[in-house]
């Protein structure tokens, strides 16, 4: 049984914003608002944690995948402090997602993320 709440849209909206900052600036700022001080991300090729590497592995993300966004592909779940949700990594020119994937996400008491834990579904060869 499914309890979203705002609270769980907001912080998955927070965590997109970030994830599609298309600037430095911006993505410094993005990933502050999302994540906790201490926040972590993890998935089958990354683990880290601190705003800092988590910025540097968005712009690492872009720097492999220009001219591509992070969309939402299903509603947001989530109950407590725990949220999932699918999405795609999109290429904006011809609308292709060679990238999918879902998130679980963990959140502090300010609705900001603790923790992300990464599952990918589809990769492209080499990536």
């Amino acid at each position: 049984m499914s309890v979203n709440t705002d609270r769980h849209e907001s912080a998955v909206a927070r965590y997109f914003e970030a994830w599609n900052a298309n600037d430095q600036e911006t993505l410094t700022k993005a990933v502050a608002a999302a994540w906790a001080a201490d926040g972590g991300y993890t998935d089958p090729l990354a683990d880290v944690s601190g705003h800092e590497r988590i910025a540097g592995l968005i712009a690492a993300v872009h720097e492999q995948f220009p001219g591509f966004v992070f969309r939402p592909t299903g509603a947001v779940d989530g109950h407590h402090d725990t949220a999932r949700f699918s999405w795609e990594l999109v290429n904006e020119a011809d609308h292709s997602a060679p990238v999918a994937g879902f998130d679980v996400i963990t959140l502090d008491d300010q609705g900001r993320i603790r923790q992300v834990y990464g599952f990918l579904d589809r990769v492209p060869d080499g990536a």
